[in-house]
C-alpha cells in the first residue's frame, strides 16, 4: 500500500466520529434546573442564569442579544444558538468570525466537525492537514474550500465598504438562494428572521483569507474591492441599542464580541443619547478574573463602566458546553418566547 492511500485511510479513520449539535426542544432541562435552584456553587448560578434568561425573554420591553466567543458551536452547540434566533428568543447575535464562518457557514456548506481521537500527534495531524479545536477535528482541505467560497461571495459583490452585518447578510440571501447543503443554520435562520449578526473581529477567520485573496487579485488587476468597515459595525448595533431600549446579554465567553455589545451604551452616551445600561446580562465562561482580561472581567466590573446594570446579572464560571444546552432548554420550555414579537432589527438598515 503506497503511502497516500495510507494517509487517505488514516485520515478517514480519524474523521469518522461526527460531532452531533443538540437541540433544546430535544429535551426539558426544566427540572434539573429546579433541582440546581435549591443547591449551591455554580449549580446555584447556573439556575439563576436560567431565571435571568427567562426574565430577559418575557419582559416585553427588552430585546436580548447572544454573544458569542469561543468553540462552542463546533463542539455541539451550534443548533442552539440557531434555535434561539428561530424561536424569537434571541434578536441580534454577535460573534467571533470563527464561530460564524468557520463553524456555522462552514457546516452550511455541508462540511462536518469530528470528534478527536486521544494520543494523536499534532504533527501528524498536519500532515494529514487535519485541524484541531481541543478535542474537536476540521478537515483543512474543506476549510480552504470555505475560504473560496467566501472569495467567491465577495467577487459577486459591489467594491464598497461593507459591515460584517451587511457582508453576512449577503452570506445569509446567497445560502438562501438554494446554496445551502445544510439547511438551517444560524446564518441563514438571522437572514430569515431578520436578526443581524455581528463579527466586530470578522478577518479573524475563514472570511479573512477569502476576503485578503479578493483584495490581492483586484489590486493586481487595477480593479476596485471590497472592504470590512468595523467603524460601520460600532455604529449600526448603537443604533439597535438606541432603538431597542432595554436589552439583555446571554454572552457565551468573552473577548471582542463581549466589550463589543457592552459598549454601545457608552458609544451612545458619547453620541448625546441618554440610553439605559444593558438590563439583563449573563456570563458564561471558565476565564481567571485575576489577570485583569476582557474575557474574564466580571459584570459588576462592567457596571463601573456604565455597561451593565447589576441588579439582574449572573456570572457562571463553568465550560460553556456543559451548562449552555441547560439554560437555553430552560427557557425554551418555559415558553416566554412564545408571547414575544422578534424585533428583526434588520430592518433598520433595509
Amino acid at each position: 500500500m503506497n503511502a497516500d492511500v495510507q494517509n487517505s485511510n488514516r485520515k478517514a479513520e480519524l474523521l469518522s466520529t461526527v460531532i452531533e449539535h443538540v437541540a433544546i426542544d430535544q429535551y426539558d432541562a426544566r427540572p434539573v434546573i429546579d433541582a440546581m435552584r435549591k443547591m449551591s456553587f455554580t449549580s446555584r448560578d447556573t439556575a439563576r442564569a436560567a431565571d435571568i434568561l427567562s426574565m430577559a425573554i418575557e419582559d416585553p420591553d427588552c430585546s436580548p442579544w447572544l454573544i458569542l466567543a469561543g468553540s462552542t458551536s463546533a463542539g455541539g452547540c451550534m443548533h442552539i444558538y440557531r434555535d434561539m434566533v428561530k424561536y424569537g428568543m434571541i434578536d441580534v447575535v454577535v460573534a467571533t468570525g470563527a464561530s460564524i464562518v468557520d463553524m456555522d457557514f462552514f457546516e452550511a456548506l455541508g462540511f462536518k466537525h469530528y470528534q478527536a481521537k486521544s494520543d494523536v500527534d499534532d504533527r501528524d495531524l498536519r500532515a494529514l492537514y487535519i485541524d484541531r479545536i481541543y478535542d474537536t477535528y476540521i478537515d483543512e482541505e474543506e476549510l480552504q474550500n470555505c475560504d473560496g467560497t467566501i472569495f467567491d461571495i465577495c467577487e459577486q459583490l459591489e467594491p464598497r465598504p461593507y459591515s460584517s452585518r451587511e457582508f453576512i447578510w449577503e452570506m445569509g440571501k446567497w445560502l438562501a438562494a438554494g446554496n445551502a447543503k445544510k439547511q438551517g443554520s444560524l446564518i441563514q435562520t438571522a437572514y430569515e428572521m431578520g436578526a443581524p449578526i455581528f463579527c466586530p473581529a470578522f478577518v479573524d477567520s475563514s472570511a479573512g483569507f477569502g476576503l485578503v485573496k479578493h483584495q490581492v487579485e483586484r489590486r493586481k488587476a487595477g480593479k476596485p474591492y471590497m472592504t470590512i468597515d468595523s467603524v460601520a459595525d460600532f455604529r449600526e448595533l448603537t443604533e439597535i441599542k438606541l432603538a431597542a431600549g432595554a436589552t439583555g446579554l446571554f454572552m457565551v465567553g468573552g473577548g471582542v464580541p463581549k466589550n463589543f455589545a457592552q459598549d454601545t451604551v457608552v458609544c451612545a452616551e458619547i453620541l448625546g443619547h441618554e440610553v439605559d445600561m444593558h438590563k439583563y446580562a449573563i456570563q458564561i465562561t471558565v476565564a481567571d478574573v485575576r489577570d485583569g482580561a476582557c474575557s474574564s472581567s466580571t459584570l459588576k466590573e462592567a457596571c463601573s463602566w456604565g455597561k451593565v446594570d447589576v441588579t439582574w446579572e449572573q456570572m457562571v464560571f463553568a465550560e460553556a458546553t456543559t451548562v449552555v444546552p441547560l439554560i437555553a432548554s430552560d427557557a425554551w420550555h418555559r415558553g416566554g418566547w412564545k408571547t414575544r414579537k422578534a424585533r428583526g432589527w434588520a430592518k433598520l438598515f433595509a
